[in-house]
């Protein structure tokens, strides 16, 4: 069994980087039941089958919350190992919603903060690309990347995802030491 996560655990990595199937592992570390708070809103048959695979690939305890707004208030409530997936599609909600994003990320960080854990969040890296066309586009980068630094601040550990490989960012990981929850 791979060790327990820390408290609270940011994991980022770009589309079909391998960040989920590594946040899972983490929190399938603890004891289940695992609480899978989940941000999507499915609009469309495509998506509606991404989130069908994703579901079937995580097996029996597991319990699935839909959350794409009331997140903060989801996490405030849990109790166990949870993982939330994605905090980029929640921001998306909120812009979308013309919700009060910063007012919103202030709810995140106060559960997170007080959330007896562990916790997993996981986030696309979306600032790596050029800048947007649109206004929108920009709008929801920069969100996201203010978003990150302060999950990040707030994290024990922060894991980049790329290729399937996690790359300790927070706290680095001594010379000839393991990636923690990465098999060895």
């Amino acid at each position: 069994m791979s060790p327990l996560p820390p408290r609270l655990t940011l994991v980022l990595g770009g589309a079909r980087s391998g960040k989920s199937a590594y946040a899972e592992g983490l929190v399938m570390a603890c004891p289940a039941p695992w609480l899978y708070l989940a941000t999507a809103e499915t609009w469309d048959d495509e998506m509606a089958e991404r989130v069908r695979l994703h579901r079937a690939r995580r097996g029996e305890g597991w319990v699935t919350r839909d959350v794409p707004l009331a997140l903060p208030e989801a996490l405030a409530a849990a109790q166990g190992p949870v993982l939330v997936d994605c905090l980029t599609l929640w921001l998306t909600n909120l812009i979308l919603g013309e919700a009060d994003v910063g007012q919103a990320c202030d709810r995140l960080a106060s559960a997170c903060a007080a959330a007896p854990g562990p916790v997993v969040l996981v986030s696309n890296e979306v600032g790596l690309g050029i800048v947007p066309d649109n206004a929108l586009a920009r709008r929801f980068r920069d969100e996201a990347g203010r978003l990150h630094q302060r999950m990040a601040a707030l994290a024990d550990r922060v894991v980049l995802t790329v290729a399937g490989l996690p790359l300790v960012v927070k706290p680095q990981p001594a010379p000839g030491q393991p990636v923690p929850g990465f098999p060895a």
